[in-house]
């Protein structure tokens, strides 16, 4: 995927390798999230179904707060891979709106928000999936890789 890739339609799911280790979406990971992502049906972001298992547990019936902030990472990170952008971390903000609670269904929700060049603003969201309430929220900074990094990044985890 190079950086002019046409954007996924709405519902498609986004096609990665399945033979990594990525904490988020790796396949191999056995202790891993491995969530899969697909374009938001309103064609402004990707979404991810989540449901936590105990493996996932901070207090007794809670999901740890730094599960879910990997989850708002990677959603985020995955809105930004969807428009063919590859990028890393620079600042994340959680603001945790309620309990995430062991085994009920989420959703993640991740957006880009402004693209500054070099560095883009994104927004992530985890809402329950019954009711669609708000869980946890996230903002952050991402920093665009040099290009021979996409590249390699490209050739990794994309299907050829």
């Amino acid at each position: 995927m190079s950086s002019s890739a046409a954007v996924p339609s709405a519902e498609q799911p986004l096609i990665v390798r399945d033979d990594h280790f990525c904490f988020g979406c790796g396949r191999l990971n056995a202790h891993g999230l491995q969530l899969q992502f697909a374009v938001t049906p309103e064609r402004d972001g990707v979404w991810a179904p989540f449901r936590p298992s105990r493996a996932h547990e901070g207090f007794a019936e809670i999901v740890h707060g730094g599960i879910v902030t990997a989850v708002l990472d990677e959603v985020m990170g995955w809105a930004l891979f969807a428009r063919g952008i590859w990028a890393v971390t620079a600042t994340i903000e959680v603001k945790f709106r309620k309990p995430v609670a062991v085994d009920v269904a989420t959703r993640a929700i991740g957006r880009i928000g402004r693209d500054r060049g070099r560095i883009l603003q994104v927004s992530g969201e985890l809402r329950r999936e019954s009711d669609d309430l708000l869980l946890a929220q996230a903002t952050g900074s991402f920093v665009r890789v040099p290009e021979s990094q996409a590249q390699a990044w490209r050739d990794r985890y994309l299907l050829q």
